[in-house]
């Protein structure tokens, strides 16, 4: 069964796969991109910024299971993680900014773009670069799905390991019921006996008194003869 901390790492490596990625994209496609190409990136990089900011909102969760004595250094890792994630937050937004500033006043690297006699006529480049992103969101997609078959797993194993918890338990119960039985009728049996024992006792007693009462009274009948009739 996966403990907090084990699913906070399997979230930090999924954190740190969609870092790397956006550090790629920002701080090294975009700036030898222009025009369309460089769009694709930026949206691209938009889908990781809110992919990672899902992924943030389930290490703040799982960090609340995690025992207090090593909270400490599992927080220090969320709070840098929250912090990197800003940082590329903010270099995305002036990117865009900076490209959408780029179009607007019909920069150079543009207008290169748009009027370079290289162009294809059937704008290939164009179709590439939609291709690209199909495959790249296609693949992240795929990896998403498999984490989440990953966690779909993981929490079928721990549906399981409940069940056989619940089964356990079922069987202690059953059986402490059958001892609690058989200590009844135990005490059942005992009660009777001890009841027999206590009426063989007061019977005893009622005979006992009778043989006193008879003694008692031959002996005054022999008294009587004794001293009266002499």
């Amino acid at each position: 069964m996966d403990t907090p901390s084990g699913l906070f790492e399997s979230y930090s490596q999924d954190y740190a796969h969609l870092i790397n990625s956006l550090r790629t994209k920002l701080e090294g496609d975009v700036r030898s991109q222009s025009g369309e190409q460089r769009k694709a990136t930026l949206r691209r990089a938009e889908m990781e910024l809110d992919e990672a900011d899902d992924i943030i909102s389930q290490l703040e969760l799982e960090i609340q299971g995690i025992p207090t004595s090593i909270r400490p250094q599992y927080a220090a890792r969320l709070k840098q993680a929250k912090l990197d994630l800003a940082r590329y937050k903010k270099l995305s937004k002036d990117l865009q900014s900076q490209s959408s500033r780029t179009d607007l006043l019909g920069g150079s690297a543009a207008r290169g773009f748009r009027n370079s006699p290289s162009d294809d006529p059937y704008n290939e480049q164009g179709d590439r670069t939609r291709l690209l992103a199909g495959h790249e969101t296609l693949t992240d997609g795929s990896r998403r799905l498999a984490a989440s078959q990953r966690i779909a797993l993981e929490t079928e194993q721990q549906g399981a390991d409940i069940l056989r918890n619940l089964g356990r338990q079922r069987e202690q119960i059953e059986n402490t019921r059958d001892t609690l039985q058989e200590a009844d009728t135990s005490i059942g049996r005992a009660t009777g006996t001890v009841k027999g024992m206590i009426r063989q006792m007061y019977k005893q007693r009622v005979i006992l008194g009778l043989l006193i009462a008879v003694l008692i009274v031959v002996v005054l009948v022999i008294l009587y003869f004794k001293l009266v009739r002499r």
